[in-house]
């Protein structure tokens, strides 16, 4: 057994097949990933990585079968699970996974091939571990896959506090050790127990509060979409095979992107936050719907079309149109007088934070400094967008929202 020290966690015990694991390079490669990608950006101290996020899942993944009284092969499988549910991420963790998977239909979670082979499946075999069991965990599937992808597993549990501690905001606090003790499997399920209603709206709340403020800010996303359009050039252009960011960590696609001359610029200015600033920033009520639904290939053909109205380079415009909000943990199953429901049914809350979820969604369109003004009025009249003037008066200075809180 090796106990590693964590500023979460205290002490994490490591033994068995995870202390195999530990070591390998696909789990080693988790060091170079930092956990929230561009939000340094806004918040300095947030340079935590997938490693000690991975180490935080398997303590509470540990912590979650010894209470449920789950041992020996079930449990070891979802231990090796637990330390392995993320490597599969891309560079940047979740900044540029969609060039994964547009191309390939892979996502993060989708690892059988690299279980499979090489120092994970050696680790494994040694064990007597089957690699298709452990993916399957880590995509939710069997007995136990709602442990590490539900809608109130420990992946969540452990991201939410860490990003807190690390970002220094008090949102994402949530008793997870009373999570952790209180967790059932009812009819292959993973349930939370009686008189439980109020520790599951926690993680709402946590969540609803961490997303604006951490998640969302708007330099994170401006930035991402920066790194996202920077990486796609690569792609794009033949120097870049997107399963190969499956491979690579932060500092292999930062030096790729300063390389190459497409995406040299962009990633100058991601290296000296020299970013893009926004041309409009959209309540969800001003934006059409078919634009909310576009493909990547009408959203692109958009940045064509605003930036010829503007009269300027389509690469200095950049549609950011998040999804429409959804909220995966209203869905979570909680006993409540000896009967499972969901906590959507239970809880007067749910539709309050969805309100509010609604309410903080916006659509982003991003320029240089130089051409905001330019580009901003373009991206009114060609997009159709019904903003009334608002979004001219927030470019001249006369405006801020209230969600510009937050870091640097």
């Amino acid at each position: 057994m090796k106990p590693i020290k964590d500023s979460v966690h205290d002490y994490i015990e490591v033994d068995g097949v995870a202390l195999t694991l530990l070591d390998t390079p696909p789990v080693q490669r988790l060091r170079r990933i930092r956990q929230l990608g561009t939000v340094a950006l806004v918040y300095p101290s947030a340079n935590h990585t997938r490693f000690e996020h991975s180490l935080g899942v398997y303590h509470l993944a540990s912590e979650t079968l010894e209470h449920l009284g789950v041992s020996g092969d079930a449990a070891e499988h979802v231990r090796a699970a637990a330390l392995l549910h993320d490597v599969g991420h891309t560079p940047y963790s979740h900044n540029v996974e969609g060039l994964l998977e547009r191309p390939t239909g892979l996502g993060h979670a989708d690892v059988g091939d690299l279980l499979s082979t090489g120092a994970v499946a050696e680790a494994l075999d040694a064990h007597g571990l089957d690699p298709g069991r452990v993916a399957g965990l880590i995509a939710g599937e069997g007995r136990y896959g709602g442990l590490l992808a539900g809608e109130l597993d420990v992946d969540r549990m452990d991201y939410l506090v860490r990003d807190a501690h690390h970002t220094g905001v008090p949102y994402g606090t949530i008793d997870h050790g009373r999570l952790v003790r209180e967790l059932e499997v009812v009819d292959g399920a993973v349930v939370l127990g009686e008189g439980n209603v109020q520790t599951a709206e926690s993680v709402l709340l946590a969540r609803a509060l961490m997303y604006p403020t951490v998640y969302n800010h708007h330099v994170a996303r401006i930035s991402k979409a920066m790194l996202r359009r920077a990486t796609e050039r690569c792609i794009d252009d033949g120097v870049l095979d997107p399963l190969a960011l499956r491979r690579m960590d932060d500092a292999d696609l930062s030096a790729m992107l300063r390389a190459h001359p497409a995406s040299a610029d962009l990633a100058r200015r991601i290296d000296e936050r020299d970013l893009f600033k926004r041309a409009v920033w959209a309540e969800r009520v001003d934006v059409p719907d078919d634009l909310v639904g576009a493909s990547h290939r009408a959203v692109r053909a958009a940045e064509v079309e605003v930036a010829e109205a503007a009269g300027v380079d389509p690469e200095a415009v950049v549609l950011d149109v998040p999804a429409e909000p959804s909220m995966p943990e209203s869905s979570t199953r909680v006993v409540v007088n000896g009967e499972v429901r969901r906590l959507e049914e239970q809880s007067a809350l749910v539709e309050a934070l969805r309100d509010a979820q609604a309410q903080q969604w916006r659509f982003g369109v991003y320029a240089p400094a130089a051409l905001v003004e330019a580009v901003g009025h373009a991206a009114e009249r060609t997009l159709g967008l019904e903003t009334g003037g608002r979004l001219v008066a927030e470019r001249v200075g006369r405006y801020v929202p209230l969600d510009e809180f937050g870091g640097s």
